[in-house]
Formats: C-alpha cells, structure tokens, sequence
C-alpha cells in the first residue's frame, strides 16, 4: 500500500482552500503538495509533480473545472469539490472519483479519502471476493459500480431510490450515491420484501416509510408519489406485511 496519497488543491475560495487544508492535515495518509487559485497556475506543477489526487472546484474563472478534466494527461485521481449538484452526471462521464458538495463534512471528506487510499491496496482482491454474499446469512449489503470503483452500501441505511435517465440516485441516511443501474437490476439485488417500487422513477425502503396520504408517501423530508401503475402492487405488499 502506498505510505501516502499527494495531493493538490485547486479552488479560486480561500475559505474553502483552508477547509481543506485543514482536512488533509489530519489525515495522515494525505500529503498536501499544492494549493491553487486556478487550474491554470496548476498545469506546470502538475506536469512535474505528477500527485496522486486532485481536490478540484467547478465554478472557476478563466477554466472550470470540468473543462480540465480532460486536458489532464497522465490524470490523477480526482475528487471534484463543488456547491452545485446538477454536475453529477458529467462528473462521473469523466470518471472522477467522488463528489463533494461544500458544505461537506470532515466526516464525508474522510470517507471518500479513505476508500480511494485502500483502493491502492492488495487487500482490494480480497475485498471484491465479499461481493458474492453468503447464502447462510441475512443480506446485509450490497455493492454498486460508482464511477470507476466498486462501493458497498448497507441496505439499512438506503431510504429511497431515485430514476435519473440511465442513472440511479440511491439516497440514504448518509448521502446520495450515483450509480450508472436500471431499476431492474437494483431490485435483483435487493431484498424484495423491503423495497417496493412506487412510480417510474421511484423505489422506497418500507420500513423508512413515515407516512401516507394521498397517493404520497413521506420519507424524512421527501415527497415521494404513488403511480397508478404501481399503486395496487404496492399497497397489496403494505397489506401483507401489516
């Protein structure tokens, strides 16, 4: 395993350089290299430097973010840090490694450091091996291709799903995933008497159900509707399990 990850830090808001400044600092497989205004003060540094990831901003004068992706030749790991979700989907099109939306906490920061510093591991064969769950035991996970990684999600914590085009937006009690999947595929690997697929572009956990009414089902602060497609199979479920 590599002893640290380099990194550069490319973003035109001091106050959020200094927050990760101060994210890096603490962990210690992290090494900070530089720290930029603009990708284009970074493009000589970058050539001979070569780090390992990129905390990398959107919204920049001069060039975004997304526009330098592909310019990056070798291109390192990248982890983009933004205040704007609708980039998710190019984001992963340019197969960046996770996305961070300010305000994140250090607790998610850490997260999505940690997953790629062990991706850089021989353990990961082994981890891949758990992919295939166990027969004998209660499901308790399952993994989900996430860009250009493999990412476990515990089934717990999944409250709802949400179609977007090719996409699929798994939203739990921690985050919001995005996970190139069909419904189809994702009710495969779920266990069928938790979910329930409510509308064309929605799946919801049952037992996260806060209420119903009116053809809407509640889930923490989320609206979420009943189509008449799915209406009768999903209330003949609810009556089941009652």
């Amino acid at each position: 395993m590599k002893e640290k990850l380099t990194c550069y830090i490319i973003d035109d808001e001091p106050l959020a350089q200094e927050i990760l400044e101060e994210y890096i600092a603490k962990v210690s497989f992290l090494e900070l290299k530089g720290v930029f205004m603009s990708p284009l003060e970074a493009v000589g540094p970058l050539e001979k430097d070569k780090p390992d990831l990129l905390f990398l901003d959107i919204n920049m004068p001069d060039l975004d973010g997304l526009s330098f992706i592909p310019m990056l030749n070798p291109k390192p790991m990248i982890i983009l840090t933004t205040a704007y979700d609708q980039h998710a989907l190019k984001a992963f099109e340019l197969e960046v490694k996770d996305y961070l939306l300010k305000p994140f906490s250090f607790e998610r920061f850490y997260k999505g450091v940690l997953r790629l510093y062990q991706e850089q591991s021989p353990r990961q064969t082994l981890e891949v091996k758990e992919m295939i769950p166990d027969s004998k035991h209660e499901q308790e996970y399952i993994f989900l291709k996430v860009g250009h990684r493999i990412q476990k999600v515990a089934i717990k914590d999944i409250l709802f799903v949400e179609g977007m085009k090719d996409y699929l937006r798994i939203h739990t009690v921690q985050e919001k995933i995005m996970t190139l999947n069909s419904f189809a595929k994702l009710e495969e690997l779920l266990p069928a008497r938790d979910f329930a697929r409510v509308h064309r572009s929605f799946m919801v956990a049952i037992d996260k159900i806060d209420h119903i009414e009116k053809n809407r089902i509640q889930i923490g602060d989320q609206l979420i509707p009943i189509s008449d497609t799915y209406a009768e199979a999903f209330y003949k479920k609810l009556r089941g399990l009652a």
